[in-house]
């Protein structure tokens, strides 16, 4: 018997596939401040994040590099110092040198980063002269910090005009449909590609509809998702890594091969938004 109570113990905490189940529960709170790490401050981060301090020997480090994307916007590049990125624990405590980042456009941030690149889409950016900030966060949300101040490396872009390329009708080339020969921006598909499932969410003042729940799919069932925003955001499948921009009040897809088994959450990145929730079997 206390075998089976423990091995039942272990399946409830591995989920699905024996893959971790790390990620909240639709309208709980994102910041869990739980971990005995470092030391736990009462001052927030700008995005009202918990301080997490940590001594400056050995703390985690990061700088931001931005270069132009041959085709549209920016490849941004995390060169990180102890510390590694751990997608696959977001929402849990919090572990030594561990987590992901917060991008911030002036300010406001424009995506969590699970990984050391991240391509900006000139879409995000208005013309003119920016400060990108990028923060690095332990899994339970809460800001890594030394001396009091969060661990941030910041760069800085300049977005000018520029001339439509041929055969487009704006000056980015986010969203538009791809000349011959090329593939669509990542995370879109064409509006010929079919998907064995289609799920159709909107947001609007800040609420889900309709309200948050799981959608089960088989392992290698193609999902759409189909998010319309009254404002402009970012979509992250956590797990698999996806994300898709959301331009205000027009509907975006994202095309998923679910070809992992799990409960992976599906986000918004401003709004900070649980839109569902996929169980992969």
């Amino acid at each position: 018997m206390l075998a089976l109570a423990l091995l039942l113990a272990g399946g409830a905490a591995t989920g699905c596939g024996g893959r971790a189940t790390t990620h909240h529960k639709p309208g709980t709170s994102h910041e869990q401040a739980s971990g005995s790490v470092g030391t736990l401050l009462t001052a927030t981060d700008a995005g009202g994040h918990r301080l997490r301090e940590v001594p400056a020997e050995g703390a985690p480090e990061v700088q931001l590099t931005v270069r132009p994307d041959s085709e549209d916007g920016w490849n941004l590049q995390l060169a990180v110092k102890n510390y590694r990125f751990t997608p696959d624990s977001t929402g849990g405590a919090a572990l030594p040198g561990a987590g992901h980042a917060h991008l911030e456009l002036d300010g406001r941030k424009l995506a969590r980063l699970y990984g050391p690149w991240f391509h900006l889409p000139a879409a995000q950016v208005p013309e003119g002269a920016h400060t990108l900030t990028v923060r690095l966060y332990a899994d339970d949300h809460t800001a890594w910090a030394v001396s009091g101040k969060p661990v941030e490396g910041t760069a800085q872009l300049t977005a000018t005009a520029t001339a439509p390329a041929p055969g487009r009708t704006g000056g980015h080339t986010h969203g538009d449909t791809p000349p011959p020969g090329q593939t669509p921006p990542s995370g879109q598909a064409p509006p010929s590609e079919q998907a064995d499932r289609t799920v159709t969410i909107t947001v609007r003042d800040g609420k889900v509809s309709p309200a948050p729940a799981r959608t089960e799919l088989r392992r290698g069932e193609r999902l759409a998702l189909r998010v319309t925003s009254d404002r402009a955001d970012t979509l992250h499948v956590h797990g698999y890594d996806k994300e898709l921009a959301l331009p205000a009040g027009q509907e975006a897809t994202l095309i998923l091969t679910a070809d992992r088994t799990g409960l992976f959450e599906v986000e918004t990145h401003e709004s900070d938004l649980v839109l569902t929730q996929l169980l992969v079997r």
